[in-house]
């Protein structure tokens, strides 16, 4: 188990902790994360985080290790304790104490071609396909798919306006017209079931007021590659992971898949040259050269 239920920190202490992350420009998601983990120190603590002292968060941390926490929970523990003394509480000689965990990311799991079709087709419904071809054919994020709004649709610039993306940064996604004439075609039909509102989202959910949940979209994702008898490990992640890995297969620059991802680091984009098979098969191997000379089929080096 990575975490431990209990009542969360000191109802000032947790507001002071929220304005201070609200100043920084921290989204909804990040800020409930930091609650989140505080939250989990508190109950390993049993009294409020604000009394812990340096070999508390040591034993918080030893802890975490004997119970095989994942080193990402770890890390996101680190980050937010660090906020909180070292911001928040102004105590920085507690944030210094924390220690991250150092690993290797694994590599992303990614669909071919073929099976990024069968999985689009296997969607339960025009909604759904419309949704998880947004998230393949723009390459965008979970979160940012379930927020779209109709007007996000910019069939003039054959652009989606993707609004407070990670980092509270606004971006452009591109927009194909394939998934243009799909997005019509979920438009026709939501107005039709009554669904789609005016300025209202591209996707609502059960209530209309409300937009579909990423949980939603994750369980659509699995019971597709279920039907499409598709046996990696996918989420509507997957999906943007392949979209970026088929752009870089195609002869893409790396620095426009960049851009279209709304990555701020070409380090983060630079993963999918470790996944891209066709990058990998357009090098010789050593071996196949040494072959080519000793056939008398390659002059010597």
């Amino acid at each position: 188990m990575d975490a431990i239920t209990t009542a969360a920190p000191t109802h000032s202490l947790r507001e002071r902790m929220l304005q201070d992350m609200t100043m920084r420009g921290f989204g909804a998601h990040t800020q409930n994360d930091y609650i989140r983990h505080v939250r989990n120190f508190a109950a390993f603590l049993g009294r409020p985080p604000d009394t812990a002292t340096v070999e508390d968060l040591r034993r918080f941390q030893v802890d975490q290790h004997e119970r095989a926490v994942g080193p990402a929970t770890i890390n996101g523990a680190v980050s937010a304790l660090r906020f909180l003394f070292g911001i928040t509480l102004r105590r920085p000689e507690m944030a210094l104490a924390l220690v991250v965990v150092r690993f290797t990311p694994k590599l992303r799991v990614v669909l071919s071609v073929e099976e990024t079709a069968r999985l689009l087709e296997a969607a339960p419904g025009i909604k759904y396909k419309a949704a998880l071809s947004v998230a393949y054919g723009a390459g965008l994020r979970v979160s940012e798919v379930a927020h779209l709004k109709v007007d996000d649709i910019d069939s003039t610039r054959m652009m989606i306006r993707v609004e407070q993306g990670k980092g509270r940064k606004d971006r452009n996604a591109m927009l194909s017209p394939h998934l243009l004439d799909l997005l019509r075609q979920w438009w026709r039909e939501g107005k039709r079931r009554g669904v789609m509102l005016p300025h209202g989202w591209l996707f609502p959910g059960r209530s209309g007021t409300d937009p579909i949940s990423a949980r939603q979209l994750h369980r659509v994702v699995q019971e597709a590659a279920e039907r499409a008898e598709i046996r990696k490990r996918v989420s509507p992640h997957t999906l943007r992971h392949s979209f970026a890995t088929h752009l870089l297969e195609q002869g893409v620059d790396i620095r426009v898949i960049q851009v279209l991802l709304g990555h701020v680091n070409i380090n983060t984009t630079g993963i999918y040259t470790q996944v891209s098979s066709k990058t990998m098969r357009a090098v010789a191997s050593p071996l196949d050269q040494i072959v080519a000379v000793m056939e008398g089929r390659a002059p010597p080096g």
